[in-house]
């Protein structure tokens, strides 16, 4: 049988929403569906505040409208750089608060002289 590639995405992508499901309805959980690949389930939290976990499931194209494959390993390589990133932005930002702090005690010391 041949099928389009968007109806083969959506036979993947409707295997891994049935299977995430039983998974969860066997683990106890209360799972509602509300969109072909978006289905969730409610939950307390550790306050006692109620939320809802949503998961939605997608087979990606690609870029350029389906004609380059969807890089997963390079999409996971560029999350974990700007992950990075963003860690040493914060170290940095933290350290140039910490030299400002320095000194602004330094400059009151100086004026309460």
């Amino acid at each position: 049988m041949v099928v389009s590639r968007k109806v083969e995405r959506e036979i993947i992508r409707n295997k891994y929403v049935e299977l995430l499901k039983e998974y969860l309805i066997s683990l106890g959980e209360d799972v509602q569906t509300f969109k072909s690949n978006e289905f969730g389930f409610p939950v307390v939290g550790c306050e006692g505040n109620e939320d809802s976990v949503v998961i939605v499931v997608k087979v990606p194209t690609g870029a350029n409208k389906g004609l380059e494959p969807f890089d997963l390993y390079g999409e996971a390589e560029d999350y974990e750089r700007k992950l990075k990133e963003k860690a040493e932005k914060a170290k940095k930002k933290e350290a140039d608060k910490a030299k400002k702090i320095a000194k602004d005690k330094e400059i009151r010391e100086k004026k309460g002289e």
